[in-house]
């Protein structure tokens, strides 16, 4: 979206927009598929969403191999409200969904001779990662390669799947969600985060502007499309305000900082923008907070959890709808007080755990098996 000198000078403006101590107005929150007007003087408060939603976490990934599209066609089959394709670029700037931009482990790219040079190491966000990564392949050649399950120890009947499905383009994904929409009935949101925008920005390869073309060329970029953008860093989605009217997500993690933050050196962590006074900054680029889930519900020292904390009502004070991440069914995802036997990759009882973090008074939440989120909040809303 921007050049790396000019989101480094944006990042730096964020000291003062998000300094932990600063009080701000908060802008207008949105419902779902609604933009807000931020920026706007005045708080608006708001309650949890009488029906809290099931977003499936890179599609339906514990029943399928993430980003495929039989992943997220599984999703809206179990009843996802929104399905989420993380957001990468190809070197001829086609987005497509991974997790990440480095594909070792999401594709069999190590299988293909002719890409055996394409394996490299790259410094991105700050940390070495070696590998292939998507900015060094077009789509044509990235469509040569074929999706395998990330965690084949977790989850080995996903293997049985490895090498049935491509890796999917943004706009193939915005197609699958329209037409099962005229399908089920029931419109389908999408939940795009765009993936190290300040690296992607260094090497050319911006998210922002092809993100938005293909939102609006398939019609979904009006105030009431059920579109929700995430990112973990700042800048971008403080650009993205100014330019669509879509509700914007600020996903936040237990530790750290956002990467703009850093490479700004601004003293900006994720801490310090889940305070009181660093969620009325937040609620003025954005509608949404994205938290680990771990932060609503912390674990004490033998990894139970206990009392929610106050993160979800002082969200909704400064205007801030809450979905957490991620529910997952395997034990070794979730707290000690909600596993079943000692098996890290058995089920546990993510009903009991979905049904706390509806009553810690989340709006919704990001799910592996997006059944067992929707089935628990039925009992939820039934009880």
């Amino acid at each position: 979206m921007t050049s790396r000198n000019s989101r480094a000078q944006l990042a730096a403006t964020a000291v003062g927009l998000l300094a932990p101590l600063l009080v701000l107005p908060a802008g207008a929150a949105a419902e779902p598929g609604q933009g807000a007007g931020h920026g706007d003087p005045g708080t608006h408060a708001l309650h949890q969403l009488r029906t809290p939603l099931v977003v499936g976490h890179r599609g339906a990934s514990g029943y399928r191999p993430e980003h495929t599209l039989a992943s997220y066609r599984k999703a809206i089959e179990l009843g996802a409200d929104y399905v989420e394709p993380d957001l990468v670029a190809t070197k001829d700037g086609v987005l497509v969904a991974r997790h990440e931009n480095e594909i070792g482990g999401t594709t069999d790219v190590a299988d293909h001779p002719e890409f055996a040079d394409r394996r490299t190491t790259k410094v991105i966000d700050g940390r070495p990662v070696t590998g292939w990564f998507t900015e060094d392949f077009t789509l044509a050649e990235l469509k040569t390669l074929r999706a395998k399950e990330r965690l084949p120890q977790v989850r080995p009947d996903n293997t049985e799947y490895d090498g049935r499905f491509e890796v999917p383009t943004f706009a193939e994904v915005l197609r699958l969600v329209r037409a099962e929409s005229r399908r089920t009935g029931r419109t389908i949101g999408v939940a795009p985060e765009t993936k190290h925008p300040t690296y992607f920005d260094s090497i050319g390869l911006s998210l922002e502007e092809p993100m938005l073309r293909t939102l609006h060329r398939y019609g979904m970029d009006r105030k009431r499309s059920k579109v929700l953008i995430q990112s973990f860093e700042v800048g971008n989605l403080q650009q993205l305000d100014e330019l669509t009217d879509l509700p914007l997500e600020q996903l936040v993690d237990a530790a750290g900082a956002p990467y703009d933050q850093v490479a700004a050196g601004t003293p900006t962590t994720y801490a310090s923008m889940t305070t009181p006074a660093g969620l009325r900054a937040v609620a003025r680029y954005a509608d949404w907070l994205g938290p680990n889930k771990d932060l609503v519900l912390p674990r004490d020292a033998t990894g139970a959890t206990g009392a929610p904390s106050t993160l979800v009502p002082d969200a909704h004070r400064a205007g801030l709808r809450v979905v957490v991440w991620t529910i997952r069914d395997e034990n070794q995802f979730m707290a000690t007080n909600f596993r079943s036997g000692t098996d890290p990759n058995a089920k546990g009882n993510v009903h009991d755990e979905v049904l706390a973090f509806l009553d810690a008074g989340v709006d919704a939440m990001f799910a592996d098996y997006p059944d067992s989120a929707v089935a628990a909040r039925a009992d939820w809303l039934a009880g």
